[in-house]
């Protein structure tokens, strides 16, 4: 028996809905060999480049301070047991809404085509806003021994014309990163 017209539109809407919760893309990796139950302690590094959004760094830093105190680990301004070296930043992509292909190879007039197949409205395709993708990367480093144990990053896309759906994409990002440190066959 096929599913009716409503419930494919249904299950359409529900696959369609699930891929916004997993808008995060997150990367993990660790030494294997490190028992991470025997840190307790960290400190941040100071960025290697110039913060260019302060606001935005301080809600970082406070959202993995959160997590972080939430796990048990306690920050210390020097002589923790790691150290967080954050980077990451902001990375704007032009998003074109479709319109007549241009291409270097192509030199006689430009093709006729129905626009509407792509945007949805009568003409040629214009240029819409910038989309920001959000990139975070955390790195932790035993203090003593000097290596790098942990290593995450996450990226989200956000929307500048809501900045407090865009913070708490962040924040939700932040904690889907941090998920994963310590990681699960540490006993911590």
């Amino acid at each position: 028996m096929r599913p009716g017209p409503r419930k494919l539109a249904f299950g359409l809407c529900l696959a369609a809905l699930s891929s916004f919760s997993l808008a995060q893309k997150v990367k993990v990796g660790y030494d294997k060999s490190v028992d991470f139950s025997k840190y307790k302690t960290y400190s941040w590094a100071q960025p290697a480049m110039p913060v260019t959004r302060p606001l935005l760094y301080a809600n970082v830093v406070g959202a993995i301070d959160g997590e972080l105190h939430a796990k048990g680990l306690e920050r210390m301004e020097k002589d923790a047991d790691l150290i967080l070296i954050p980077a990451g930043g902001v990375d704007f992509q032009t998003v074109s809404a479709g319109g007549t292909p241009l291409t270097s190879t192509y030199t006689g007039p430009p093709p006729v085509w129905n626009a509407t197949m792509w945007t949805g409205k009568e003409g040629r395709g214009e240029l819409m806003g910038p989309v920001p993708d959000a990139s975070l990367v955390l790195q932790f480093v035993d203090r003593r021994t000097n290596q790098l144990i942990w290593s995450g990053t996450v990226t989200e896309k956000l929307d500048i014309e809501q900045k407090s759906k865009s913070l708490e994409l962040v924040n939700k990002a932040i904690a889907k990163l941090l998920k994963q440190f310590p990681p699960s066959s540490s006993s911590k």
